[in-house]
């Protein structure tokens, strides 16, 4: 395969769940974990134990540090304590330094202080009964500020530079690039935060701040999708991220519509055109992870999250093969 499909998964995970992974013909996983859980020790049990079911990891994301207001905003207080961007920058430091000794050599970064954003859950018109998140526009832009001030899009990027001086010694040292994710939704501010990358120009400049090629992207396709062309030509920006090897992870997602409002579907059933993005992927040279990125809610007695993503990996998987036998490339 010229790509490498791969299954999120928590530090923990039952066997169940593993052996699952593995019957679906993946081998390789994005180890979602708590700072705690980051140590050379407890990662290289995981990865022992990863091994048992013929699994690797490819990606290390802890939330804690990926999503981090006091780094995104350089706050100075947070719940009534005093914090300091530069003691969660140097954490962030030894994630990307435990993350080389385990042999993983991309760390995933969300410049989403505030979150992913979505007015619901549930039933949608193109859920086929499932329950998938929603997007309705104009209640998200009336919900209130997530700060008690508002952070412009230039103070975020100036952080962003601050964040970059700081790591890409470290990760430039260690061989590892972080997996830069979009704002999403992806419009240019959300609740009174400016939004990092939410099109194809933030991505852009944010090239030109990274002098030592430690930022590679998540090309989240749903990101692309929900903002359209405002964000930029999914099929024109495969070919001028993977021709700088800039891709370093890709989200698989289709959704019903472009912003104001979307519902995320299953890959057949939105509006982009699946098999062509597949096909540009692979026509562009894109040989690293590709995972499915928001499955359905699931259901308990069928494995829960770990059993909706059985499907739509299985239809990804398929559209991959098939384009690959169409390139001649199986």
């Amino acid at each position: 395969m010229s790509m490498k499909p791969i299954v999120g998964i928590r530090y923990g995970a039952a066997d169940f769940e593993l052996a699952f992974i593995r019957e679906m013909g993946v081998e390789y996983v994005e180890l979602n974990l708590r700072e705690e859980e980051a140590t050379p020790e407890m990662l290289e049990a995981v990865k022992a134990r990863l091994a048992a079911f013929d699994l690797k990891i490819s990606i290390l994301s802890c939330m804690s540090l990926q999503k981090n207001d006091i780094i995104d905003l350089n706050l100075t207080e947070k719940n009534g304590k005093a914090v300091s961007r530069d003691e969660e920058i140097a954490r962030f430091n030894t994630l990307v330094r435990n993350a080389a000794q385990a042999g993983v050599d991309v760390v995933s970064v969300a410049w989403q202080p505030t979150g992913i954003k979505r007015t619901g859950r549930g039933p949608g018109a193109f859920t086929r009964g499932g329950s998938a998140t929603y997007v309705k526009m104009d209640q998200i832009a009336a919900l209130p500020n997530d700060y008690d001030r508002v952070y412009t899009e230039e103070e975020v990027w100036d952080n962003f530079a601050y964040f970059l001086e700081k790591t890409s010694p470290t990760l430039k040292e260690c061989g590892v690039r972080i997996a830069l994710h979009p704002n999403d939704p992806p419009v240019p501010s959300l609740c009174g935060v400016g939004s990092l990358i939410w099109n194809m120009d933030g991505y852009r400049r944010a090239f030109a701040l990274d002098k030592d090629g430690v930022v590679g992207i998540k090309l989240c396709v749903g990101c692309w999708l929900e903002g359209g062309e405002k964000f930029g030509d999914i099929l024109s920006d495969i070919r001028e991220l993977q021709a700088d090897d800039r891709i370093v992870c890709v989200h698989f997602r289709n959704v019903s519509s472009t912003l104001p409002d979307f519902e995320e579907t299953l890959c057949e059933d939105g509006y982009a055109d699946m098999h062509a993005i597949m096909k540009e992927l692979v026509t562009a040279g894109y040989e690293g992870p590709i995972s499915i990125d928001h499955a359905f809610a699931g259901y308990p007695e069928m494995g829960g999250m770990i059993g909706s993503f059985a499907y739509p990996t299985g239809y990804m998987k398929g559209l991959l093969h098939a384009v690959e036998a169409e390139l001649g490339r199986r």
